[in-house]
């Protein structure tokens, strides 16, 4: 596995939009106020054609200058790191226009982004042997009071605080079912923190007892799309690292329950569940929704217990934050009681 170099003091952050980019409120006035935070930090930030652009269907631009702006960006010596400007809907269609290829030849660097940008962090991985932050794009980091999940994403990009090469996380007490009334006026008002967390587990799972594997994983509405396509390379990723086994990290935007269930349903036919070793289930944003009867809980588990291993459902991952970034690719030690821990290791 292919580690990026970090993110070095008075380094240059490149800021790209293979998804959406920064083109109407609030994401203008969010993306200008993340810029001036890592500004004042010391770091220059570098925007790529596409950052402002509204010119694609559920993107930024279209998917051929979307993959340009990718490669130019990732293989130039002017930037250290990536940071996508936001999530959307059709990333998928730059995959197409990407040389895969000449990416994993390329001096790797880290890319960091979530949600549509699964199609990057997931591919990154299992088609170019190189490791990705699934973790907030830039807009996410626009608060004025910066939540501590953030600091763990700048942690990754940064090396700081690694010992040995590896890093630990904890998850959080509170989430943002909804956001606060004061964020219609002000993009960058900090987290609406109005739910209590509540860790839920399945399968073979023991508290305080870890599970390890590599990480694998993103935004299952993504992933699915990539089942089956000459981008799907899972099987040959899976056969490589199957000696460290696997930790699934999903979660998912769109799905209802029972579209998660068929979601889940394929993947698991599809084989990408093997030598798995555990699975960490984030929130959903239809959650708490049933649907004929069934729940998200079920609509995973109904899948997934079979395996025998440990799951644990409801983490601090996916579109309701905050989310603990993974770094795709990484292995990976997880353990839990009411709160859950991740330790990761650059190997």
């Amino acid at each position: 596995m292919r580690y990026p170099q970090f993110l070095p003091q008075n380094g240059t952050i490149g800021l790209i939009a293979p998804s959406f980019g920064a083109s109407s409120e609030p994401y203008i006035t969010r993306t200008a106020f993340a810029e001036q935070l890592f500004e004042k930090k010391g770091y220059k930030i570098k925007e790529g054609p596409n950052c402002h652009e509204d010119k694609g269907i559920g993107k930024s631009n279209t998917p051929e200058k979307c993959a340009e702006e990718f490669m130019d960006f990732y293989r130039g010596r002017d930037t250290d790191v990536l940071i996508s400007c936001g999530g959307g809907e059709t990333m998928c269609e730059d995959l197409s226009f990407v040389d895969w290829d000449l990416v994993g030849d390329s001096e790797p660097k880290w890319f960091m982004g979530y949600s549509d940008n699964t199609n990057f962090t997931f591919l990154l991985t299992t088609l170019c042997d190189t490791a990705s932050i699934y973790g907030p794009c830039i807009s996410g980091f626009a608060m004025h009071t910066p939540h501590k999940s953030l600091d763990q994403a700048e942690t990754l990009l940064t090396g700081k605080g690694f010992k040995e090469k590896s890093i630990e996380f904890e998850g959080f007490p509170t989430f943002e079912l909804t956001e606060a009334e004061e964020a219609e006026t002000d993009p960058c008002a900090d987290l609406n923190l109005n739910a209590e967390k509540k860790l839920v587990f399945g399968g073979t799972f023991q508290r305080n007892k870890a599970f390890s594997g590599r990480l694998l994983g993103g935004c299952t509405d993504c992933l699915v799309n990539l089942l089956g396509t000459r981008f799907d390379k899972v099987s040959d990723f899976l056969e490589k690292y199957k000696e460290d086994g696997f930790i699934w990290f999903l979660e998912c935007c769109d799905l209802n329950p029972i579209s998660l269930r068929r979601a889940f349903w394929q993947m698991d036919e599809a084989g990408w569940f093997k030598y798995v070793k555990g699975f960490v289930i984030g929130r959903p944003m239809h959650f708490g929704e049933e649907m004929m009867g069934l729940d998200m809980y079920e609509a995973v588990m109904g899948i997934i217990r079979k395996y025998n291993v440990p799951v644990i459902m409801d983490a601090d991952l996916g579109h309701l934050p905050p989310a603990i970034p993974f770094v795709t690719g990484a292995l990976a030690e997880i353990s839990a009681d009411e709160n859950i821990r991740v330790k990761m290791r650059f190997e």
